[in-house]
């Protein structure tokens, strides 16, 4: 079950998508990834991510031949997942956290109350159909589980995924809104 595995071996596994591989990655990498970012301020939700993320980059550098590997390749994967995790870690101290679920929106006017659910409507109609469904799921206290088979999704970690992309493309597209600058500035 633990046994090693040449990195040429794991290299080709995740060339061809091999269950196998990313699971015996998963059994060998996933604890490294975990502790460093459990260490960072991070929560079990971060690791997965980041985690899934690590392999998607690992597989793109792989399939176009820019995998320049300089080390053995668990340190190269935590590179590449240290990495994520610390540009992840940016961009949080930099932008505001949004909560969807106005019941936990600090006490605010009226008049503003209405203007920030018009800002984060009008941005949730113009995301893709499947994100405000998924949103629309996790919002009615669906599980990942749960979203992953209403949405006919492959399992767990990629309802979870596209929960997170979903909540990013709106959030992006609120903050790029005219009327949030107004917002803010009543907020203060």
């Amino acid at each position: 079950m633990f046994k090693k595995i040449s990195d040429k071996s794991i290299i080709e596994g995740i060339r061809n998508q091999d269950d196998t591989t990313l699971n015996w990655l998963y059994n060998n990498y996933y604890n490294t990834v975990s502790k460093h970012i459990l260490k960072n301020n991070g929560v079990s939700d971060d690791v997965s991510d980041v985690f899934q993320d690590t392999i998607i980059v690992l597989y793109n550098q792989i399939t176009d031949g820019t995998l320049n590997l300089t080390s053995d390749l668990k340190g190269y994967f935590f590179g590449i997942a240290r990495n994520i995790w610390n540009t992840q870690l940016r961009k949080k101290r930099k932008t505001v956290e949004l909560e969807l679920d106005l019941l936990q929106e600090p006490e605010i006017e009226e008049d503003n109350d209405r203007m920030y659910e018009r800002i984060v409507n009008r941005a949730f109609q113009k995301l893709k159909p499947d994100s405000q469904a998924v949103l629309n799921l996790y919002y009615e206290g669906c599980s990942y589980d749960e979203i992953a088979v209403k949405m006919n999704l492959k399992n767990e970690g990629y309802a979870r995924r596209k929960k997170y992309l979903s909540k990013e493309a709106l959030m992006e597209m609120v903050y790029k809104d005219p009327e949030y600058q107004e917002f803010l500035r009543y907020q203060k």
